[in-house]
């Protein structure tokens, strides 16, 4: 786990890094600058979608960094009903597929487009269903693929970063402003500091006040996937998958499900709102809804 957070730091650091770099030469080269509203909002749009992007790119990559897969090879049972999912699902390139030993009952999908992707699962959801219960999960996560959601939320988190950051400067500038008073025209290292404690308090607390909408869309797309995989490989299939995860999630430590935005599926949270994963009692129920 500490080997994974450190990974996750570092990248994301000289993702930001290079990214602030990149936007600087830009925003120089067309001689925009960023003392306007119109100019700082160009440039966090430049480092918030940006980092989004970076990170759908190099999503396999830290995938397999941080989870130690195993890839399948083309004759494996697992990774013929994956690419068979994935034609019928109109997908040209044939995912990836990789297998992880974890306990935690879960699969997820991942990739920068729908011909570049990958299909993980765990020993612990292998272990923990019948063969008509993993297809159904192979099916929901071939659906993300096949769906565009990876996509999809690069561009939804990527606008409200973006938004996020331009906003958080605004309110730090007001702030310091405030603090500082109209006669003081210096800033000193003190300031500098100051200014950065701020604007990054602010910055998550926008971010967290944006989390509704992120999730929902979330939520939005697992209702979709369920319905996918329940056309591929039949409704009550993909319900059986579900029955299997309720049963199975109460046993489960938390640190054990460390990729739960990613997952098949996440344990019920307090707050629905801040869940990526609709309950799975409402899934099941949508699933059979959509039958009658």
């Amino acid at each position: 786990m500490i080997r994974r957070v450190i990974l996750l730091f570092v990248t994301n650091l000289l993702v930001m890094l290079v990214l602030a770099t990149i936007a600087n030469i830009i925003m120089q080269y067309f001689g925009i600058s960023t003392g306007s509203y119109a100019g700082l909002m160009i440039f966090c749009f430049l480092l918030g979608m940006g980092g989004s992007l970076v990170s759908l790119m190099i999503s396999k990559w830290m995938a397999k960094r941080m989870m130690r897969m195993q890839e399948l090879n083309g004759s494996h049972v697992i990774t013929q009903q994956v690419h068979s999912l994935a034609r019928r699902s109109g997908i040209e390139k044939m995912p990836e597929v990789f297998i992880y030993d974890a306990p935690d009952v879960n699969a997820f999908a991942t990739g920068p487009s729908r011909n570049n992707s990958m299909v993980a699962v765990s020993t612990g959801l292998l272990n923990s269903m019948n063969a008509e219960e993993v297809e159904a999960v192979l099916a929901h996560e071939v659906a993300h693929i096949a769906n565009g959601d990876m996509v999809t939320m690069t561009m939804i988190q990527g606008i409200v970063n973006s938004f996020a950051m331009f906003f958080s400067y605004i309110v730090s500038n007001i702030i310091m402003n405030a603090m500082r008073g109209d006669d003081d025209d210096g800033r000193g290292i003190g300031d500098f500091f100051l200014y950065h404690i701020i604007h990054n308090v602010v910055y998550m607390a926008i971010s967290f006040l944006s989390l509704p909408l992120i999730m929902w869309v979330s939520r939005w797309r697992e209702y979709r996937a369920d319905a996918h995989s329940a056309k591929l490989v039949g409704s009550h299939k993909m319900i059986s998958a579900l029955e299997a995860l309720k049963r199975a999630y109460p046993h489960l430590d938390k640190q054990d499900k460390n990729i739960e935005v990613m997952a098949i599926s996440a344990k019920n949270s307090w707050a629905e709102w801040f869940s990526s994963h609709p309950p799975l009692d409402k899934r099941i129920a949508a699933l059979r809804n959509s039958t009658h």
